[in-house]
């Protein structure tokens, strides 16, 4: 059966580093776009970055210059560098997995990201 498990949450400083992790099994990874998705206390689901199998990326416009997207096909692993970290980051944030040939779709339980001094 398919797995995602993200690693990497915890509480940061406005302004400091995270990386995310998500790891893969039981599923052909190059055949999904990955994605990090985020939902805030009282917020919809939001995405925040995706990235394709053929490594094409897109952003949210809040994150953009401060996240970025990876993803290490070797390892089945998608990864979440957050740099620049502000308190609205605030949220647990959940892997996609997105089947690009079929109408699949697979998701995380989530890591917590706090940003608070």
């Amino acid at each position: 059966q398919v797995q995602l498990v993200e690693s990497g949450g915890g509480l940061v400083q406005p302004g400091g580093s995270l990386r995310l992790s998500c790891t893969t099994s039981g599923m052909i990874f190059g055949l999904y776009t990955m994605g990090w998705y985020r939902q805030a206390p009282g917020k919809q689901r939001e995405q925040v970055a995706t990235i394709s199998s053929g490594r094409s990326t897109n952003y949210a416009e809040s994150v953009k210059g401060r996240f970025t997207i990876s993803r290490d096909n070797a390892k089945d692993t998608v990864y979440l560098q957050m740099n620049g970290l502000k308190p609205e980051d605030t949220a647990i944030y959940y892997c996609n997995a997105d089947g690009e040939w079929r109408n699949e779709e697979y998701w995380g339980k989530g890591t917590l990201v706090t940003v608070s001094s």
